[in-house]
């Protein structure tokens, strides 16, 4: 996901910009610099702490609590100890991946300790094609001032008319959380008609014309088709590789169990999507794979 999201910055935001880039993969670095650098400078950064003290607008995509705890709160390498070490500059931090409302709390209520350091919460939905054509959705749990000030920059990554102010910082996971209830749900529920299909020999390309044009249309159905062969470039059609791994759509659900567990709501459906992903990601040839694998998990089993 960063790694389109970058792509997007750099060659958009215009060659007065220097663009700096930090990720654990050496190759990916090698990859970014070597494709992007006519458009502009670009900069390496090994950790958190050197990326804020070059960068005065940071955004990170990080996979889990973990990541962010060690990104953010490491007190020799993260980025609210560079952010502390950059007397008088202001400094807008900003996180996009899925992340429990109680680590963004943490982070943000640590950022608050440190003069001119505002750290939010945007996460993204649209998946790596989105990520790569600059049409994400973002989330935005921020004050509506720092909202305005970001969104200059997010419409770089995504489509105007999908960069929501959700309310205050945490609101933007809150808001994630709940659509990667749906959509992952969805994954399940798709899945399973095509397999029942499948069984039935029918025409699995007619099916998805009847599925677009009535009242089974959805993101699954449309633009990230389980099947492979109908949406092109997509991850079915490359192996299920490159996409959202199926751990962290189990991940994600479980997030989605805090919140309803939190307010007291009931989660039925949720159950039963969340023991089959557990079962997939369990099985060594779906492991590691994208979410949308379930419909070959079906099939297979």
């Amino acid at each position: 996901m960063g790694y389109g999201m970058a792509v997007n910055l750099r060659s958009k935001v215009g060659k007065e910009t220097t663009l700096v880039v930090c990720d654990v993969n050496q190759e990916a670095i090698d990859r970014f610099k070597a494709e992007n650098s006519d458009h502009g400078p670009i900069e390496v950064a090994k950790n958190g702490f050197e990326a804020v003290q070059k960068a005065n607008t940071l955004f990170t995509v990080m996979p889990s609590s973990d990541a962010v705890k060690s990104v953010y709160l490491n007190p020799d390498t993260g980025v609210l100890a560079g952010a502390g070490a950059s007397t008088g500059q202001q400094k807008l931090l900003i996180e996009c991946g899925t992340i429990p409302q109680s680590m963004i709390k943490e982070v943000a209520e640590a950022s608050r300790k440190i003069e001119g350091v505002d750290f939010i919460d945007a996460p993204i939905s649209g998946g790596p094609i989105g990520s790569k054509e600059g049409t994400l959705s973002f989330m935005v749990g921020a004050p509506k001032g720092l909202f305005e000030r970001v969104r200059p920059l997010l419409v770089h990554m995504g489509k105007p008319e999908s960069i929501f102010h959700c309310g205050d910082v945490g609101t933007g996971s809150a808001f994630k959380i709940i659509n990667n209830y749906i959509s992952l749900i969805s994954v399940l529920s798709v899945s399973e008609a095509y397999n029942i299909a499948s069984r039935m020999n029918l025409d699995l390309n007619v099916l998805t014309d009847l599925f677009n044009t009535s009242s089974a249309q959805c993101w699954v159905t449309s633009k990230n088709n389980p099947v492979p062969g109908i949406t092109p470039n997509s991850a079915a059609s490359r192996g299920y590789e490159g996409g959202f791994r199926l751990e962290l759509a189990h991940k994600d659900l479980s997030l989605g169990r805090e919140l309803a567990e939190m307010v007291g709501a009931r989660r039925d459906l949720h159950e039963v999507a969340l023991k089959v992903y557990e079962e997939a990601k369990a099985d060594p040839r779906y492991a590691g794979k994208d979410a949308r694998v379930l419909y070959k998990f079906l099939n297979e089993n």
